[in-house]
């Protein structure tokens, strides 16, 4: 069985997927972390592979970049190939002060900008969660590891360049509301899996910080941070 995205056949797939945006990321999990892995999907270069994590049999994949491209991916592995977990593991530039380059986030919830939520058939806005099984594992794996891992909401946003006037200060009136920082998946992710009765759960590593002059190299986003993925691989 395939799908438009997907070349994988029933059964190709690990009950757990880790989900980085970037393709080559998911092939950095795969080749550093996973034994006797093979490549699952290629189609469009979104590459995804299944392996083994300490005998536990674990699946990685690329979600590409913003809600709808992980929607259409998430909304595959959960009805098609039946995944039951699906644990992006992303980046995220930072709103709160307590966050520098390298830190690791855990999100609870996401709020958003983006109309996705809109297209489900509830009369009111929908809150998109973490599932709270994962988070929990996850903050107890990160305790274990002597990861600090902050816990709490993201802004998951359509818009990578803000054509507003006043997009620089946009950033304050979220941080004002709590929210951590910000990305462009998590809220999609979390309403697919409520949609399927599927589990899912976010687990970011900040990439550069809005207030604070700190960044990171392409190359540095494709094969470091490995504190989220590990926290991902041994929860999964």
């Amino acid at each position: 069985m395939s799908t438009p995205h997907n070349k994988a056949k029933k059964g190709d797939f690990a009950r757990t997927v880790l989900m980085p945006g970037d393709p080559l990321r998911a092939k950095f999990i795969a080749e550093t972390f996973l034994k006797d892995y093979k490549l699952v999907n290629d189609v469009r270069g979104m590459l995804g592979y299944t392996g083994y994590y300490n005998d536990k049999r674990i699946s990685v994949m690329g979600s590409g970049m913003g809600i709808p491209s992980i929607a259409i991916y998430a909304t595959e592995l959960y009805t098609i190939y039946d995944v039951e977990n699906i644990i992006r593991v992303g980046t995220c530039g930072g709103y709160a002060e307590s966050l520098n380059v390298g830190d690791t986030i855990l999100a609870q919830g996401a709020c958003t900008n983006s109309a996705f939520t809109s297209h489900f058939d509830t009369p009111g806005v929908f809150a998109p969660l973490a599932d709270f099984k994962l988070l929990l594992n996850a903050y107890n794996k990160a305790e274990e590891l002597g990861i600090k891992a902050e816990v709490g909401n993201v802004l998951s946003s359509d818009l990578f360049f803000d054509n507003n006037t006043d997009g620089e200060q946009i950033y304050k009136k979220w941080l004002k509301m709590g929210v951590l920082a910000v990305e462009m998946e998590t809220a999609g992710l979390y309403t697919v899996a409520a949609k399927t009765g599927k589990k899912a759960l976010s687990i970011l590593t900040v990439s550069d910080h809005m207030s604070k002059e700190e960044y990171t190299t392409p190359a540095q986003r494709e094969k470091t941070f490995t504190d989220m993925m590990k926290i991902a691989l041994e929860i999964g």
